[in-house]
């Protein structure tokens, strides 16, 4: 699952350096928009990963705590 949370990132960060370079209004809008969406996306997909390590106990939950460190 943290390949999704990077994989969401990624193409955040796409998405932004797409919107940083274009030169029409719309474009550059349409890239930040996407921007938004891959980064809440990402975010949920964190807030999820949390939830479930809460619930399936602590084995899980230090699994994902060197994703929280990297994320930071």
């Amino acid at each position: 699952m943290a390949d999704l949370v990077n994989s969401y990132r990624s193409h955040a960060e796409k998405a932004q350096a797409d919107a940083d370079a274009a030169t029409l209004d719309n474009v550059r809008d349409r890239n930040l928009r996407a921007a938004h969406a891959w980064t809440q996306m990402a975010d949920r997909q964190e807030r999820t990963e949390r939830a479930r390590a809460t619930r399936e106990g602590s084995s899980s939950a230090a699994v994902l705590e060197p994703l929280e460190q990297e994320t930071t």
